[in-house]
């Protein structure tokens, strides 16, 4: 089960971040921004599970493919003014607390958008310059951009 996180949720989670501890939970709630949670399928009847996070996935929306966190930071204000919405969702940061379940994340994320934000046209990441972090995505079935001097960017399938 997918649920999106309040300023007060995330920040109970922002230092568990391993890519971008530094950016606040503010931040990460801010308009053009959100935090998703997946929790074991057993909470699905509640409205708001409060244990057992399998992972977390920050979300931003956005109308151009951000190179680094500058760029993620303007596109995403850029893009979410005067009440108009991002037609790039932009996975920056992901982590899990279980095995398996940050490919879960992304993948029942991906699925979520696509249904509930029929806009969306493109779902990307702005991923560290980590071999583990290309291998997990070309293996979940991204195709990589590219690369610059601090981030990659890997493009998953609408």
């Amino acid at each position: 089960m997918i649920s999106q996180l309040n300023l007060e949720q995330v920040n109970a989670f922002v230092a568990d971040d391993p890519v971008r501890p530094h950016i606040t939970a503010t931040e990460r709630t801010d308009p053009g921004r959100a935090v998703y949670a997946l929790y074991e399928d057993k909470y699905a009847e509640f409205d708001e599970p409060d244990e057992d996070v399998k992972a977390i996935i920050c979300v931003a929306y956005t109308n151009q493919v951000p190179t680094n966190e500058q760029e993620l930071r303007l596109y995403t204000q850029q893009a979410c003014q005067d009440g108009q919405h991002g037609n790039i969702a932009v996975f920056y940061t992901v982590w899990s607390y279980s095995k398996g379940a940050g490919r879960d994340i992304i993948l029942q994320t991906a699925r979520m958008i696509k249904e509930q934000q029929p806009h969306i046209e493109r779902m990307v990441t702005l991923s560290p310059l980590t071999e583990m972090a290309e291998k997990f995505h070309l293996r979940n079935g991204a195709s990589l951009l590219d690369r610059y001097s601090d981030c990659q960017n890997f493009e998953y399938p609408m």
